[in-house]
């Protein structure tokens, strides 16, 4: 049956515009987790190429930790990714929120 196997795409389309495909994403090791690695990584779940639970058990995430990157960049793009700026853009967000 077609709706038990599972599909997923070659590739998709990486935060920076490039094609990003599974050999191309952070190794699971990665300990430094900047930008362009959360955002590849939201790229892939976002696009099906990792599930949110592979995702998460791949990178040792939690659900709530890759949740937030999602936010970030729903409400920021990458710079809301950055760790110095989270406090800054919560607050930009909430503000707007507001009005």
């Amino acid at each position: 049956m077609l709706e038990n196997q599972d599909i997923r795409p070659a590739y998709v389309i990486g935060p920076l515009g490039e094609p990003l495909a599974l050999e191309d994403l952070p190794p699971a090791n990665t300990k430094r987790w900047v930008v362009r690695r959360k955002a590849e990584v939201v790229a892939a779940v976002n696009g099906g190429l990792l599930s949110i639970d592979e995702a998460c058990a791949r990178y040792g995430l939690t659900l709530e930790e890759f949740a937030s990157w999602q936010r970030a960049i729903d409400r920021s793009g990458m710079p809301g990714l950055r760790v110095t700026r989270v406090q800054l853009y919560r607050e930009l967000y909430e503000r707007r929120q507001k009005y």
